[in-house]
């Protein structure tokens, strides 16, 4: 049974209710693999070093300053002694009305337990944070009196007390508590700096912040002596000093930290526009990205460029991609990993390997425009291929590609999710600048990088004296200044950025109306649910998770139901004009758009794209398989003007020279009715390469491919047609190429998955009875000849024959009883069952610790004991 004052972690998280066990399994969901067999194996595992770790980066700012500071505290800390330690003596309105929230978020966690009068930091998580010479604190504060002095000599310590005024003590340990009381008054503290050398205070101000150790010369100056004589410096090595940390809380005034940021940095300045012109804007860019990504696939329909050995895209075929693309290299990159994302290109495997469109492509293209956006969007919100970091240097200096493998930044999901959900706690149509979005993410999750190993600052004498103090490791501790963005979680929120309003979920900054319903809503269901409200499970700081691939379709869904409306509607129609151009006002629907792309030359794009027609596209759509009065009759039903008579003329004069002249497969002829027009090519010096030869009036030979002898003759003017061994016209229709099927890559998270609302409460239950089983009072067992005593903790141990009467008897009286048992892997647990009947060498029971009905054979079970009256 718990006492009313927890002594353990494991007795704290008996308290709790299942909400706040599921609260904290859902903060930390590396505790579920797997799930703990009790709430004493529970509070082991959220004990060890990576779990904690890792509990400890999720932290915000001030969550990570309450625990630094809890670091640094007596252990077990009152809640007024961490109140001052975080406002000073002068106190913080602010640091006070945010402190409760920190320490329970802190506690929700497990890193923190204890009632407030005794609050502990778990004992990971203090050796994490204390300072030490090899890992400084962002506090900048150095080790304890007691701890600078381990190893000092007992009469150095008391000249020490004697130099500071302090009556001799008859041991060392006396003695440096008398030390540090003295360092913790404030008034006697003050009368004894009041007395010291202004070289001597100068010297203790560049050590204040941190970091708190310097360098001495074997000849100290009589400044940096009288400090030493004091204990106000105290020995950290050879020629190393350190200012003992009571000391520095008392120049500081009690604050653990310089800056403490109890309040999160202000999205501001704000910029507010009209919602739905925002809306209208994301809506246009939603359309040119699928129109970019359609034009990625009919680039590379026929087969796309090759894949390098190493895996990704050459840098000469990025760049081909680009210009295809009328874009950059980079964000070319982001077309090509969000088609691959959604599954619409892939390698095709084989020999030779190239990219190429896969059959789900034909499929997207079918779609709806709104539906076909909420495939892209779907693969993009939970993607973690990066493609920011294409061409930059992997661990072993070679260049990343493009589709190429390294691309995986496991933290990209969740920031994307952060980055949204800011820009939805603003006012519709509002936005504000990327550098405030980048100070509020990091003071959501502030970066823990290790300080670089340097030497102490110098403190020697004469002339300098101490070297200026290094500035705190974390922005919490350093002056307001710029933020920093060349870390990865600040370059995926600036991608994040861009990408978004690529893709039309943000306008001109702010995030459209449907790009708010790509964030969980209230009705969402799982892990979803990211604060508790229960008395023991307050708000967790770092729960907001990431949506899983299934929420992120299901979310798109719903976006791509409120973009529906603002897309354009394809017209069926387009303006003809008397200089070879037809312009498209608008997008146009997918059949007349094809067609147009055959028989003319995209010439530009934008709110209107316009086709110019030539003989060569002429030309093309005449080896598709079309005549000449098909394409006039197709420009006269789809065009809103009349067919211009300069258009006109050039399909009929095209049309009257295109297949004048055969070429089939000998290696290859050419045959023509006219005589005289084959000599005309034999004369041409343009011919030479074909190596063409007469071998009848009518028909030419060539020592050259099929392919070849057509493309030099339409590179001489000429219109030919290829035909069949029948001597059938072929129609020049290339077929598409495809992959075979493919999946869209997977993504790789960020450690554990989190769990959903079935597996948090599966798991709940199962520790709870776990912890049942565990912690049930059993009545005192007897040793026997038979039997040896009871070792607590071990699992019970019985003849076959007192098991199976105990068993009976527990039967006839419906009474649990705790059981010893090892299944057929050898794997021994301990359970509480209620015997429902024994028969044929097994026992029918009811399983409080896996809560079901269940078979055990007898012979697996090693002992059986009965429980306590008051038991279950």
């Amino acid at each position: 049974m718990t006492t009313a004052t927890p002594r353990t972690l494991a007795e704290e998280l008996r308290t709790r209710s299942d909400r706040g066990l599921a609260g904290l399994l859902r903060a930390r969901p590396d505790l579920l693999n797997p799930v703990p067999g009790d709430l004493t194996q529970l509070a082991t595992r959220a004990g060890t070093r990576a779990s904690v770790v890792r509990a400890v980066e999720r932290l915000d700012t001030f969550a990570l300053q309450t625990a630094e500071a809890l670091a640094i505290a007596p252990d077990p800390c009152p809640y007024p002694t961490l109140a001052a330690l975080m406002a000073g003596d002068a106190g913080n309105a602010a640091v006070a009305a945010a402190l409760p929230r920190a320490v329970a978020a802190l506690r929700a966690q497990a890193l923190v337990w204890g009632p407030d009068d005794r609050l502990r930091l778990v004992r990971t998580a203090r050796e994490l944070l204390t300072p030490s010479p090899a890992r400084p604190s962002p506090t900048g504060l150095g080790p304890t009196v007691a701890e600078a002095t381990t190893g000092m000599s007992p009469g150095r310590i008391q000249e020490i007390l004697a130099a500071a005024g302090l009556p001799a003590t008859h041991d060392p340990v006396s003695a440096v508590a008398a030390l540090t009381g003295l360092f913790c008054d404030r008034a006697r503290m003050a009368a004894l700096l009041d007395t010291a050398p202004a070289e001597a205070v100068a010297v203790l101000d560049k050590l204040l912040w941190g970091p708190p150790y310097g360098a001495v010369t074997d000849r100290p100056a009589a400044h940096l002596q009288w400090l030493l004589d004091r204990g106000l410096l105290l020995p950290a090595g050879a020629r190393n000093v350190v200012l003992p940390r009571e000391a520095a809380l008392h120049l500081r005034a009690g604050r653990a930290h310089r800056a403490p940021e109890p309040v999160p940095p202000a999205l501001d300045p704000a910029t507010a526009r009209d919602p739905q012109l925002v809306d209208n804007a994301a809506a246009s860019q939603a359309f040119t990205a699928l129109a970019t990504v359609e034009e990625l696939l009919k680039e590379w329909d026929l087969g796309g460029p090759p894949v390098l050995r190493a895996g990704g895209l050459s840098v000469r075929d990025l760049k081909r991609t680009a210009v295809a693309l009328d874009t950059t290299e980079p964000l070319a990159a982001f077309w090509l990993e969000l088609a691959h994302a959604a599954g619409l290109i892939a390698s095709d495997g084989e020999a030779d390997e190239r990219y190429a469109a896969t059959p789900a492509a034909e499929d997207w293209l079918q779609l709806p425009d709104h539906q076909r956006w909420a495939a892209l969007v779907a693969a993009w919100l939970p993607a973690t291929r990066t493609p920011g970091v294409v061409g930059t240097a992997d661990a072993k200096g070679r260049a990343l590609a493009a589709l190429g493998p390294h691309l995986d930044r496991s933290p990209a999901p969740e920031v994307r999710h952060r980055v949204l959900t800011l820009l939805a706690t603003l006012p519709p149509g509002t936005s504000v600048p990327e550098r405030a979005l980048l100070s509020r993410l990091r003071w959501e999750r502030p970066l823990r990088a290790a300080a670089p190993a340097t030497q102490p600052p110098a403190a020697s004498s004469p002339p300098q004296g101490p070297a200026q103090a290094a500035p705190p490791s974390t922005a919490a501790d350093g002056a307001a200044g710029p933020a920093p963005t060349d870390d990865l979680r600040s370059r995926l929120a600036q991608w994040t950025l861009i990408e978004a309003e690529l893709l039309g979920v943000t306008g001109r900054g702010a995030l459209a109306a449907h790009g708010r319903t790509l964030l969980r809503t209230t009705g969402d269901t799982g892990p979803s649910a990211e604060t508790d409200t229960d008395a023991d499970a307050s708000p967790i700081a770092g729960a907001l998770t990431p949506l899983t691939p299934a929420e992120a379709t299901a979310t798109a869904v719903r976006a791509a139901a409120l973009l529906a409306p603002l897309l354009p509607e394809p017209l069926d129609h387009v303006l003809l004009q008397a200089d070879l151009t037809a312009v498209a006002p608008g997008p146009l629907r997918r059949p007349l758009a094809e067609a147009l792309a055959v028989l003319a030359d995209i010439e530009s794009k934008g709110g209107a794209t316009v086709y110019r027609f030539t003989p060569a596209s002429v030309r093309r759509a005449l080896d598709a398989g079309r005549s000449a009065a098909e394409l006039q009759e197709f420009l006269t039903t789809h065009s809103r003007t009349p067919v211009p008579q300069p258009l006109a003329y050039l399909i009929d004069d095209v049309a009257r020279r295109h297949g004048q002249l055969r070429v089939g497969a000998a290696s290859a002829y050419v045959r023509c009715d006219d005589d005289a027009l084959l000599s005309e090519i034999l004369a041409d010096r343009r011919a030479a390469a074909l190596r063409l030869r007469r071998l009848a009036p009518t028909v030419l030979a060539a020592q050259s491919a099929p392919e070849q002898l057509l493309d030099g003759l339409r590179a001489m003017g000429y219109a030919p047609a290829a035909e069949s061994a029948a001597g059938d016209v072929l129609v020049a229709r290339a077929d598409s190429y495809r992959t075979p099927p493919r999946t869209a890559p997977t993504p790789v998270p960020d450690g554990p998955p989190p769990p959903d609302r079935t597996l948090l409460e599966a798991a709940v239950r199962a520790i709870r009875a776990g912890d049942l089983a565990a912690t049930a009072a059993r009545k005192p067992a007897t040793a026997t000849a038979d039997t040896a005593p009871p070792t607590p903790g071990a699992l019970p141990r019985t003849t076959s024959a007192e098991t199976l009467a105990t068993m009976q008897a527990a039967v006839l009286t419906s009474s649990p009883v705790w059981i010893g048992y090892v299944n057929a892997d050898g794997a021994a647990s301990q359970r509480v069952i209620a015997p429902v009947r024994v028969e044929g060498g097994y026992v029918t029971a009811y399983d409080h610790t896996s809560d079901e009905v269940r078979t055990y054979p007898l012979h697996r079970i090693t002992g059986v004991s009965e429980l306590a009256d008051d038991a279950v």
